[in-house]
């Protein structure tokens, strides 16, 4: 999970889900590095104090035994859906990146 201070806004009126935000890397003594465009921040790693789960939700049929017990109780004779939740993951840790974008400079040409 990363948390960021401020506000990310894509260019357009496409919105954030499904674009590409930035390069998510991490330096050789563990410190996370994140790029955005033409901008970079550096983070840290913290521990959450409850874990989050991620949750999908998907229709699908019930199983045999429901299906038998909801006949005797409700004399149903055909297949109903219904709704499962599968955990995709669990999150731990967070990213957290409170200080300010750094621009990178690559090339600064001399004073003439």
């Amino acid at each position: 999970m990363l948390e960021l201070q401020g506000e990310i806004e894509a260019r357009g009126h496409s919105g954030l889900p499904g674009n590409l935000m930035g390069d998510l890397h991490f330096s050789t003594e563990g410190i996370p590095i994140l790029i955005i465009g033409h901008h970079i921040l550096y983070g840290k790693i913290s521990q959450l104090e409850r874990p989050f789960v991620v949750l999908v939700k998907k229709t699908c049929t019930r199983a045999e035994s429901e299906m038998e017990t909801e006949r005797v109780e409700q004399g149903v004779g055909e297949e109903s859906a219904s709704c499962c939740y599968v955990a995709s993951a669990i999150i731990k840790k967070k990213i957290i990146f409170k200080t300010r974008p750094k621009p990178i400079i690559t090339n600064v040409p001399k004073k003439l």
